[in-house]
C-alpha cells in the first residue's frame, strides 16, 4: 500500500481506499482494541509477567506485596539500543524540516506543491500525535501507573486497566506510550518516501518501529495496551490529516 503523491491514477494501480476511508478504519480499530484491552486486563498482566523476575522481599521492602524487577531494563545493551531507537523519529523529523526548508526556499521539479504539502502533513502528524495528544495530554492526565510502579510488579500503586483515568500516577504516566507513538509515526514515513529509497528503507524502518514499543514492554515501562494503542495512534492521526487535505488536493491511497 502506497500513497500516490501525484494525485492521479497511475498505470497498473487501482484505487483501494481514500485517506478518509483509511482514517475511519484505523480510528475504529483503535477504539476496538481499547475496548478489548479494557474488558480483558489479563492480557496486559500476562505479558508483563513474562518479563518480570520475582524475588524474595527484603525487610526494607516489606510494604510491597510482590518484589522483583524487569531484567531487560537493567541490560546495558538493550538500554543502549533503546537510546538509539528513541532518537530516530526526531532525527527523521529534523531531516524532514531541513528538506521542507529547502523546498520553501527554492521551488523546482523536486520541490513541488505536493511534496511540500506531504512534508507539512507528516511533520504535523508528529506534533499533533506523539507530542500534543500523547505526551502533553494523555501521559500527563491518564493516571495509569507503569507496570513497574504497580504493587503487582514490585511497586506501590494499584493496577488500572487500559482507558481508565482512575490510577494514581501523577505525571509521565503509562497510558499511552509516547515512544510507541513516535515509532508509529516513524512507520508512516514509508508512505511518503519516494522510490527507490522506499524499497531500501521500508524494512529497516518497519523493524525499528516495531522494536521500539516492544522494548518498552520488556522493560516494564508500559503494558502491551499502552504500546499497541500508542503505536497505532500515529497512523490514525497521519491518515486523518491526509483525509483533511484529500478533497482539496487529491491525495489517495492505492494498492498494487
Amino acid at each position: 500500500m502506497i500513497i500516490n503523491l501525484s494525485g492521479a491514477d497511475s498505470p497498473g494501480m487501482f484505487r483501494w481506499r481514500s485517506a478518509g476511508d483509511a482514517f475511519v478504519v484505523l480510528f475504529c480499530f483503535w477504539w476496538t482494541l481499547l475496548i478489548v484491552f479494557s474488558a480483558f486486563p489479563g492480557i496486559d498482566l500476562a505479558l508483563a509477567h513474562m518479563f518480570f523476575q520475582q524475588q524474595q522481599c527484603s525487610t526494607a521492602a516489606a510494604t510491597s506485596k510482590i518484589c522483583g524487577y524487569f531484567p531487560y531494563n537493567d541490560s546495558p545493551i538493550f538500554n543502549f539500543l533503546r537510546q538509539i531507537l528513541f532518537a530516530l523519529p526526531y532525527i527523521a523529523a529534523g531531516i524532514l524540516c531541513w528538506v521542507l526548508f529547502k523546498c520553501l526556499r527554492q521551488h523546482g521539479s523536486t520541490c513541488d506543491v505536493i511534496k511540500v504539502r506531504n512534508l507539512k502533513i507528516t511533520l504535523g502528524a508528529l506534533i499533533i500525535g506523539p507530542i500534543i495528544l500523547v505526551n502533553v495530554w494523555l501521559k500527563a492526565f491518564s493516571g495509569r501507573p507503569r507496570p513497574r510502579q504497580t504493587d503487582l510488579f514490585g511497586g506501590t500503586l494499584d493496577f488500572v486497566q487500559a482507558g481508565s483515568f482512575a490510577g494514581k500516577c501523577v505525571s509521565n504516566c503509562s497510558f499511552i506510550s509516547g515512544e510507541a507513538a513516535s515509532a508509529g509515526w516513524l512507520l508512516c514515513l514509508i508512505f511518503i518516501i519516494p522510490q527507490p529509497a522506499r524499497a531500501a528503507l521500508a524494512l529497516p524502518i518497519a523493524a525499528a518501529s516495531i522494536l521500539m514499543p516492544a522494548l518498552r514492554v520488556a522493560f516494564g515501562a508500559h503494558y502491551l495496551s499502552d504500546a499497541v494503542l500508542g503505536w497505532l495512534s500515529s497512523p490514525v492521526v497521519f491518515a486523518g490529516l491526509f483525509a483533511l487535505s484529500q478533497t482539496a488536493h487529491g491525495v489517495k491511497i492505492y494498492k498494487d
